[in-house]
């Protein structure tokens, strides 16, 4: 409750990048993450557990499907780092837009179409690393606000029905 942590959802495949964000927190002892995944899914998620849940800074949570439990873990976090590397506008990352959450994305193109090029964008661990070193707090606070923005102007409901309302009337 601390807001003194940051934040991952995703599913636990390797085309998340969750292994390059974990390595970055080993490397990174001081700041505290918490990913939320389906770690006991398979034996890679399995895998990165057993390596990663020893270090003091790092908290690998079972999947939470309450969304409510789910928005209070990631409201409380001060940043919302999204690893995935394939896909479309990710639900997650949405998500995480909508509560105003300064973001930290994988380079993939799809994420910075996603936020309008807008967020804070890394592709190793050594760009992760040096962004979350390197960050000020008016930088994550403007980060913050212009996600939300983003996501307020694209990613409502309404928005995205009257788009669809829109198609249907052509």
């Amino acid at each position: 409750e601390n807001s003194d942590y940051f934040v991952t959802v995703a599913r636990v495949q390797k085309d998340n990048n969750l292994e390059l964000i974990l390595n970055s927190f080993v490397a990174l002892p001081k700041q505290k993450i918490v990913i939320i995944g389906n770690w006991d899914k398979d034996s890679y998620g399995n895998e990165l557990k057993n390596k990663f849940s020893h270090h003091n800074n790092i908290f690998l949570l079972d999947a939470i499907y309450d969304l409510k439990e789910l928005n209070y873990i990631r409201s409380n976090a001060k940043i919302y780092i999204h690893g995935h590397s394939a896909g479309g506008t990710n639900p997650a990352l949405v998500e995480a837009m909508n509560l105003g959450l300064p973001i930290f994305a994988f380079k993939s193109g799809f994420n910075e179409y996603s936020t309008y090029n807008q967020a804070e964008y890394f592709n190793s661990s050594h760009e992760l690393i040096s962004i979350i070193e390197n960050i000020d707090n008016n930088k994550l606070v403007s980060l913050g606000n212009n996600m939300k923005k983003i996501a307020e102007q694209h990613y409502t409901w309404k928005v995205i029905a009257e788009k669809y309302f829109n198609i249907i009337n052509l």
